[in-house]
């Protein structure tokens, strides 16, 4: 049962990260209105030197914040979360993602729904998309919200968006922790979760500021992408987590994904797949 208010944010940076964004994400999180009690970075495999003056600089100025999880070449995102979970001290972990940004009080709300619930496990919520600039707000992510709403669009979505999500540290590793994937390793490991029997919920508000991008779609349409996304679903299928309906559903949407023009997509996407912020 949790009955204190601590928790620690898990991250993973490469070497490819850019550096602004990297500071604004921590900003975002160490300015939370309830402040992290650690924060672990994961060095998935050698960082350039722009990016080490900064973790640096947040460890001169946060001391007893930070912990650092060097890695000697890089393993993938699933990989690396899993060595810093080894290391979070607490049993509440908040992913985040180097280049997103969390609204302040993203945190505290998760942390006080554990508090309330003693058999939530994960929490995430929706999350507002933007290109360059935070305050323009292009279209948002919205996941359901109650735990079975979730089992059902887990079938064959990702119920969860990965960087808004705060679960419990010892939940994850029983369930074997991430995958091996290079693609989808959240989904893997939010499906597995979810039928070992962790309940999941969403709060129905956006606490997070995803950094999207307008090529999005084109990066969609790559035959790598849609394979690996329909072999994760035919995993699922196999395991009886998705039902063959839902495998020929997944295989046909991503064979559109693959023969659709790039316009098609983008309407079908701010019609159906996110919610267009039209203001």
């Amino acid at each position: 049962m949790i009955n204190e208010k601590k928790y620690s944010v898990l991250m993973s940076i490469y070497e490819k990260e850019n550096p602004k964004f990297f500071k604004l994400s921590l900003e975002s999180m160490i300015k939370q209105s309830l402040p992290p009690s650690e924060i672990v970075i994961v060095k998935d495999g050698k960082l350039p030197e722009k990016l080490e003056r900064v973790i640096e600089k947040y460890q001169i100025s946060y001391p007893n914040l930070f912990s650092i999880v060097p890695l000697k070449k890089n393993v993938g995102l699933g990989k690396a979360l899993n060595e810093g979970l080894k290391v979070c001290k607490y049993e509440l972990v908040a992913r985040m993602d180097t280049d997103d940004i969390s609204t302040s009080k993203r945190c505290e709300l998760q942390v006080n729904e554990f508090i309330t619930d003693s058999n939530l496990t994960i929490i995430g919520s929706n999350i507002d998309e933007f290109y360059d600039n935070p305050d323009q707000i292009v279209s948002s992510r919205v996941v359901p919200s109650q735990h079975k709403e979730i089992l059902k669009f887990a079938k064959r979505r990702n119920p969860f968006n990965h960087p808004s999500v705060m679960y419990k540290k010892t939940e994850v590793l029983q369930c074997g922790g991430y995958g091996d994937f290079r693609r989808n390793q959240d989904l893997d490991l939010f499906v597995r979760m979810l039928h070992n029997g962790c309940i999941g919920k969403n709060i129905d508000e956006s606490l997070l500021l995803f950094r999207a991008n307008e090529d999005n779609l084109k990066r969609r349409k790559s035959w790598t992408k849609c394979k690996s996304y329909t072999a994760m679903i035919y995993n699922f299928w196999r395991k009886g987590y998705s039902s063959l309906w839902d495998l020929l559903v997944v295989t046909a949407s991503q064979v559109i994904v693959l023969v659709a023009p790039a316009s098609f997509l983008e309407w079908l996407s701010n019609n159906y797949l996110r919610k267009t912020d039209t203001k």
